[in-house]
């Protein structure tokens, strides 16, 4: 009569542990949740000191144009070629992204009016902390940075180019604040453009001479 019973209290005790077990995992998980949730719940640090994403000491042309969407920013160099200008971190930070946003499509050097690709071509993310990012488009070539990796402000990470849907070599850059654009600042200064609804341009020389720059 006793010989059940020991395969009673052995049949059990699995599934004790599996209960354990499964509250072990719902724990983690609910911790692993909170570690990604709570940053971003945060509020947003202060602005860091963004510089112009060229080299020191030159003139850029920075613009925006109807239909191309609320504070994005499009660069061009307003002196010598414009292929192949080296784009350099705003500010420091670590790469998030760093490859292909869209398709390239065919424009190059040798084939200014080749076919667009869509989206931002080669592209570069930088986060800079405090729920502050930099993104990079339309670059010549595969980044010089890759996802993870430090970088100064005034490292170089691209070449400025025309992959994606772009019409002609420039950057589009962007500044983010948590998921939402903002106002590009440049030198502690606001560049001015904040919407789409009308062509405007401004020019700018850059103050990006830190010790990371080209």
């Amino acid at each position: 009569m006793t010989t059940d019973h020991p395969r009673r209290r052995h049949a059990r005790r699995p599934r004790r542990r599996t209960r354990v077990i499964l509250a072990i995992g719902a724990a983690v998980a609910v911790l692993a949740v909170a570690a990604l949730a709570v940053p971003l719940l945060l509020p947003p640090g202060p602005r860091p000191l963004f510089h112009l994403p060229v080299a020191c000491g030159e003139t850029w042309q920075l613009g925006t144009y109807p239909g191309h969407d609320d504070y994005d920013v499009d660069l061009f160099p307003t002196e010598g070629e414009a292929w192949g200008r080296p784009v350099l971190a705003s500010a420091a930070g670590t790469v998030t992204e760093a490859g292909i946003n869209g398709s390239l499509g065919g424009r190059t050097p040798e084939d200014p009016q080749g076919p667009r690709g869509r989206g931002g071509g080669y592209w570069v993310k930088i986060d800079h902390g405090g729920r502050w990012e930099t993104q990079y488009l339309h670059m010549l070539e595969p980044p010089l940075v890759e996802v993870g990796q430090k970088v100064a402000q005034g490292q170089q990470i691209g070449k400025l180019g025309s992959t994606g849907n772009s019409g002609a070599p420039h950057l589009h850059y962007e500044q983010r604040r948590g998921w939402e654009k903002v106002e590009t600042w440049f030198d502690g200064e606001p560049s001015g453009i904040t919407h789409d609804d009308r062509e405007y341009t401004v020019r700018r020389t850059s103050n990006n001479c830190g010790p990371g720059r080209p």
